[in-house]
């Protein structure tokens, strides 16, 4: 049977809507949830945490139920690092909560309104629909307040566990509760010593902390707060849970790194404060090259602006939603394997020769917004490489004069908006991986035939002339060797007419190309 549109985001819609009803609760609306760090550069992994839940409310949607997402940017979480780029001056603001950081770079009201900004640009140009929320406001609002009252009447039972679970003692000593400090404004340097539920005032001692192993000195400040005046937070084991429990989320995925985190705060949820915890999917994070998670202390981020400043939305997309299991390596030489992956499967689509699953997969990459029609489609690389030779002053002009030379007949938007991300790559001298293409012995043998006609012959007519005799000397169709050169040259099954494209970009580039397809 298949599910919704048969992608893995409706398997996961389904367990969410099964377990729902086995719960017996309201399903007239059904939240899910992404939270957004607010302290640091966003990332690809920040944005597949979004894009992911809105994969999921688009699935629910699929399956008739209203749905919808709530991106919670925790900005009352204290400066831990400078990220790369910043002014050192936010050295002195370490603890301090990033909202009440002035932005470095004076455009927003905030260092972590600035940061929450980063993310959130990327999911509006994508598309992609969100309620946005933040901590500060939340707390101000008294969004969390009998959560905190529970959590801080419960603060043994949640300390002792914690302990047990996890090995960590901190909240058998202190309430798992930071309040901002009146005096010196640094959030994690306060211990809360003690609640009482007449007053709801949380008695505190601005002791100091460690962060990244440098001490952060307190004030020595000693005084009671009011937990309604949202000049504090609840600690991060218990924090998710009491979101969930308020706005009555009922789906959030994770990283395997905060794995633990979130199998305590389901704990809190179920038995402190009486609210199932959410359903939850475990994803692996996306790494470099090297193997090493994306981090934003270690500089190797790679944001949603610096891949959609080279690829489509809808490549981005498609690496959000292609699967969800499995850790992958990823990089900006990446971009233009999905471009390519994305019109293969928009090709298959449109000629209605997908299997359900990869179809749906389609229009959820699509935000399930198809187009009417097939958009034109030209091999990103092709693009590149034309634009590698293109003069700086108008070069969208010259690309398309070339694609007309090579037989492409029609011009739209959309090849247009390519043409300007293509140019970007080729401008910033972004490596471009070359594909790897299986070979047979005689496909090898047309192969290094070919190469011999570029070390002497420039002209394109010619050189097309040659490809089809070499074809025919190594008793190959035309056609089959036409369509792996294509391969290798562009990653595509199909392309220009190859003898004028290979004398318009020249026959040194093209002859290195193919020796690499031999591998020398």
């Amino acid at each position: 049977m298949i599910i919704g549109r048969g992608t893995w985001l409706d398997k996961v819609a389904h367990h969410v809507i099964e377990r729902e009803r086995s719960l017996g609760r309201d399903m007239s609306l059904v939240r899910v949830e992404s939270g957004l760090g607010a302290s640091g550069i966003p990332h690809l992994g920040s944005f597949s945490d979004v894009a992911r839940a809105y994969g999921i409310k688009m699935a629910l949607e699929t399956q008739g139920f209203k749905s919808e997402l709530i991106s919670f940017a925790d900005d009352m979480d204290g400066l831990r690092k400078v990220p790369v780029g910043f002014p050192d001056w936010l050295n002195d603001h370490l603890a301090e909560p990033v909202s009440r950081i002035k932005d470095p770079f004076g455009c927003h009201d905030s260092f972590g309104a600035h940061i929450g900004s980063l993310l959130t640009e990327s999911l509006d140009k994508v598309g992609i629909e969100y309620k946005y929320m933040r901590g500060s406001e939340a707390y101000k609002k008294g969004l969390l307040v009998e959560q905190i009252r529970k959590v801080l009447v419960n603060s043994d039972k949640i300390g002792s566990k914690l302990k047990e679970t996890l090995g960590q003692e901190k909240f058998t000593k202190a309430l798992p509760y930071f309040v901002i400090c009146p005096n010196c404004g640094r959030i994690y340097t306060t211990e809360a010593l003690s609640y009482d539920p007449k007053t709801d005032k949380v008695h505190f001692k601005c002791k100091g902390t460690k962060i990244k192993g440098k001490l952060i000195p307190g004030c020595g400040y000693e005084g009671d707060i009011d937990i309604k005046e949202g000049e504090g937070k609840l600690s991060w084991k218990v924090e998710l849970a009491s979101r969930w429990a308020a706005l009555g989320i009922r789906f959030e995925a994770y990283g395997k790194d905060i794995a633990d985190s979130v199998k305590f705060n389901d704990w809190v949820a179920d038995e402190i404060l009486g609210y199932p915890h959410p359903y939850h999917v475990r994803y692996e994070m996306f790494l470099d090259k090297g193997g090493k998670k994306l981090s934003k202390s270690s500089g190797n981020v790679i944001t949603p602006q610096s891949w959609l400043r080279y690829g489509t939305k809808q490549s981005l997309m498609l690496l959000m939603y292609k699967r969800i299991k499995g850790a992958r390596e990823v990089s900006i030489e990446d971009v233009p394997l999905y471009m390519e992956e994305y019109d293969r499967l928009e090709e298959g689509y449109f000629k209605k020769s997908l299997p359900p699953k990869l179809k749906g997969l389609y229009e959820y990459v699509n935000l399930l917004k198809v187009p009417e029609k097939m958009p034109v489609h030209v091999p990103y690389r092709l693009l590149v490489q034309l634009a590698s030779i293109a003069p700086e002053e108008g070069y969208v002009d010259f690309i398309i004069k070339r694609l007309t030379a090579y037989g492409y007949k029609e011009i739209d938007d959309f090849l247009i908006e390519k043409i300007k991300l293509a140019h970007n790559m080729a401008k910033d001298r972004v490596t471009v991986v070359q594909v790897q293409v299986q070979l047979n012995d005689q496909e090898k043998e047309a192969v290094k035939k070919l190469i011999e006609v570029l070390k002497t012959n420039r002209d394109g007519t010619s050189i097309q002339n040659s490809i089809y005799e070499i074809a025919k000397s190594s008793g190959l169709k035309p056609s089959d060797f036409f369509k792996k050169l294509y391969q290798i040259i562009f990653g595509s099954d199909n392309g220009p007419r190859l003898g004028y494209y290979i004398a318009d970009v020249g026959p040194e580039k093209i002859t290195d190309i193919l020796q690499k397809s031999l591998g020398s």
